[in-house]
């Protein structure tokens, strides 16, 4: 027997339905919370139908996968569309990144944020801004730790003149995301940072529950790959 084919649209209702449910627990609106569109590697035929439900905000891990998929759709939408890089950003792809992304939510090293600010003087014009932490200290992930946040964050705005509107974190795999969502939530408390970019498809309300102003939702909205 065939598997029924996976409704993205009906994917998209349900996850808005449980971050409204989350916000109310947690005594907040679920407008303060936007679903961001995981699209890395999906195909177009998965994408569509979620664009066509009223989605706009997509996340992308490659510039030039992103480049492929977005780059000649975005006149023919008719609602304007935001797109965010939430993979690492190599520098030499951050011409290419500052002309595509709205949304950068990756700035995690020092080299890194003097080659943005270089490009945004270039171009006249930046896209929002996120520091990523790496909350867990992976050797094997991105992110500025912990420990060096503060000096980063202020290192981006007072010597690179960065506006760092969020924080993001990712979670280590199999160990309780609360408490990573609580480190980031105050890190950004203490350095008036707005933004927080936490929450995937397994535990996004308890993102939610801590703070997050985004959620980046993948597979459960999509279907596994």
């Amino acid at each position: 027997m065939t598997a029924p084919e996976f409704d993205s649209a009906a994917a998209r209702q349900a996850i808005l339905d449980r971050i409204a449910a989350a916000a109310k627990a947690a005594g907040r609106a679920a407008g303060d919370v936007t679903l961001v569109a995981v699209s890395k590697q999906q195909p177009w035929e998965r994408i569509a139908p979620v664009l066509a439900a009223g989605q706009t905000i997509f996340g992308e891990n490659r510039v030039q996968e992103a480049q492929t998929r977005w780059a000649g759709r975005r006149a023919e939408q008719a609602a304007p569309l935001e797109l965010r890089l939430i993979g690492p950003l190599q520098t030499n792809k951050a011409r290419e990144a500052l002309e595509l992304f709205d949304v950068i939510e990756t700035v995690d090293r020092p080299k890194l944020a003097r080659v943005l600010a270089e490009e945004i003087q270039r171009a006249g014009r930046a896209p929002r801004l996120y520091v990523q932490v790496n909350t867990g200290e992976e050797a094997q992930k991105a992110g500025v730790v912990p420990p060096d946040a503060d000096a980063f964050i202020a290192a981006c705005r007072g010597e690179h003149g960065l506006a760092v509107e969020g924080l993001m974190c990712i979670p280590p795999q199999g160990e309780p995301a609360g408490p990573h969502f609580a480190l980031l939530a105050r890190i950004a408390a203490r350095n008036g940072v707005p933004r927080l970019s936490m929450g995937m498809s397994a535990d996004f309300e308890t993102a939610v529950r801590f703070g997050a102003t985004s959620v980046r939702v993948g597979s459960a909205l999509f279907g596994s790959r």
